[in-house]
């Protein structure tokens, strides 16, 4: 046999044994933990177009960590208080978790939150797709994997319970058709057929060009008829904003996480309750009302209005959960290879002119400027890359996974066709390929779909959807061998 088959025969048997360590047919038990992961200040903000150096930390930033353990199989679900995460630093975090933790890195989740109020942890250049971590995501990686040691030093007998709430008031579709000729031009010099973030209360707006996600969907833990443990939670909104200038903020997530904390008056408890606020599917999705001019708010006004009533809703259907202790794990993780897109020639020669003329702006953001740029690092871009999708069984409770700003209607596609039921989705998980909008949105244009926002080919989400079904169905053929 060759070298790299004994290897792999090892690594597989190394995992079947340490997957074995945890017990045999033991309680179900439960551990969560919280790892402090807020950059040094002046590190660029990023989520905008001009990032700028933070001055202030308005509240701390987190790697929050649930470890889970059916006596077989451990799994731990991570959600950090980040734009975005590069693939590299989820495998290092997963590389350290595994080593320390015994947990193999099909069975972590990492997602990042989306916060626009973050420093970045996809690197220097966020284009770059190999790359060697840079200092914070070194230090992001490490914290990630200390908060999983110290969630699995918190195991604990345990209890869950799947609950869901409505709210639908906080989540709007940001793409909208308008009135004939009233779409601007987008930074390529053409005109799509929607605007994303047309301006609140715009007169010239006719409809929304896709669905919004109107359910918050968690998992609820406790101590067998006692104390909480965590509550996972998954909601379509791509953030709230609304921050002081120059301040770092983990965004309404975060604010969510400490308020439910309170409601559930866990706020002393030790060990810890951790609440998890992971996104769900809000690649096309805002807090923005377009339909009406926006009121002007004081900083962090709206975001703390959003989070407190968000924690009541899921505080009041937390309410009238079953909990039950027979709960079976399982996971399924693999790597679909997919195209990059790449420029046309002439996409090629524009961007090659707008480059060579440089910015026209002397303040802000030129956009044709930038999407030249972009279109020009996407030329260098390889032909093919694999992507990180992966599934998780928690009881009777599918997540699926994509490393995109997915649109909303491919999770809800993923709610209704999920084998394994009840099913949600989590997205920006073991990395960052940009937007991942639908075929059909693709023929639309907008921002989302534009070269350099957009990276995956046009097809994308229906391949990694259909990888992800194909997961559930063996999640839940599974369930019948636990």
């Amino acid at each position: 046999m060759t070298r790299r088959y004994l290897s792999l025969v090892f690594s597989l048997t190394l995992i079947i044994v340490e997957m074995k360590t945890f017990g045999a047919d033991g309680p179900f038990k439960a551990g969560a933990a919280i790892s402090n992961i807020t950059p040094p200040l002046g590190q660029n903000i990023v989520g905008g177009f001009s990032p700028s150096p933070s001055i202030n930390v308005h509240d701390d930033l987190h790697a929050r960590c649930l470890v889970l353990d059916d006596g077989k199989t451990r799994l731990a679900l991570v959600v950090c208080d980040l734009l975005g995460l590069h693939r590299s630093v989820s495998d290092e975090a997963r590389k350290i978790i595994q080593e320390r933790s015994k947990i193999p890195p099909s069975h972590v989740l990492i997602s990042a939150t989306h916060t626009h109020s973050a420093s970045s942890a996809m690197g220097q250049d966020r284009f770059q797709h190999e790359q060697k971590l840079d200092d914070y995501q070194q230090f992001v990686a490490q914290r990630i994997a200390d908060g999983v040691q110290r969630a699995v030093n918190n195991l604990r007998p345990a209890q869950m319970a799947f609950g869901t709430a409505e709210v639908p008031e906080h989540v709007f579709n940001r793409r909208w058709f308008m009135q004939p000729g009233t779409v601007p031009p987008n930074p390529f010099g053409t005109t799509d057929l929607v605007k994303m973030n047309p301006g609140a209360g715009n007169p010239n707006l006719t409809e929304p060009a896709g669905p919004t996600d109107r359910t918050i969907s968690f998992l609820a833990f406790r101590e067998p008829e006692g104390g909480p443990i965590s509550v996972f939670s998954a909601y379509s909104l791509h953030y709230v904003g609304g921050v002081g200038s120059g301040d770092i903020s983990a965004d309404y997530y975060g604010m969510y996480c400490g308020q439910l904390q309170r409601l559930l008056k866990a706020d002393q408890q030790d060990p810890p309750f951790v609440a998890l606020m992971a996104n769900g599917t809000s690649g096309d999705i805002n807090n923005i009302n377009f339909r009406q001019p926006r009121p002007q708010q004081k900083p962090y006004e709206q975001m703390r209005y959003v989070a407190h009533d968000v924690a009541a809703k899921v505080y009041a259907a937390m309410q009238k959960l079953i909990y039950h202790g027979q709960v079976t794990l399982d996971a399924r993780y693999r790597e679909p290879i997919l195209h990059w897109r790449h420029p046309t020639d002439e996409q090629l020669v524009w961007a090659k002119q707008t480059v060579a003329a440089g910015p026209k702006v002397e303040r802000g953001a030129d956009l044709s400027y930038i999407y030249a740029q972009r279109t020009l690092r996407m030329a260098e871009y390889p032909e093919t890359t694999t992507v990180p999708v992966q599934a998780l069984r928690i009881a009777d409770v599918c997540i699926g996974t994509m490393p995109c700003e997915v649109f909303c209607e491919i999770g809800l596609e993923f709610k209704q066709r999920s084998a394994q039921q009840p099913a949600f989705m989590v997205e920006l998980n073991h990395g960052y390929f940009g937007y991942l909008p639908t075929p059909r949105q693709h023929k639309l244009g907008g921002y989302e779909t534009w070269l350099g926002t957009n990276r995956l080919e046009p097809e994308a989400s229906d391949k990694l959807l259909a990888e992800l079904l194909a997961m559930s169905a063996e999640l839940k053929n599974s369930l019948g061998d636990k």
